[in-house]
């Protein structure tokens, strides 16, 4: 007896994002009343994934050119205490 395999194709799941498509989702995450993972659940895809495209220079150019500010030192003036001199203390 001939025995017959059959096969399933199992459709792709995973979700290719052009270019141009995930600027422009994240870029919604900025809005002030939207959150990361309510962006991402209106495109059915894990926030996880928005969060490394938001690290990624290729996608979000103005963060790595330095739209954050970069961290500066701020001058300091130290004042003695009012009181005695340090001499009369001991």
């Amino acid at each position: 007896m001939a025995e017959t395999t059959e096969f399933w194709m199992v459709q792709r799941t995973k979700r290719l994002w052009t270019d141009a498509e995930k600027p422009s989702i994240f870029l919604q995450t900025t809005a002030p009343d939207l959150s990361v993972a309510q962006v991402a659940r209106r495109y059915a895809l894990n926030a996880n994934m928005i969060f490394k495209w938001l690290r990624d220079t290729r996608y979000a150019p103005e963060l790595a050119q330095g739209a954050v500010d970069a961290p500066v030192f701020l001058p300091v003036e130290i004042v003695n205490p009012p009181g005695p001199p340090a001499e009369q203390r001991l």
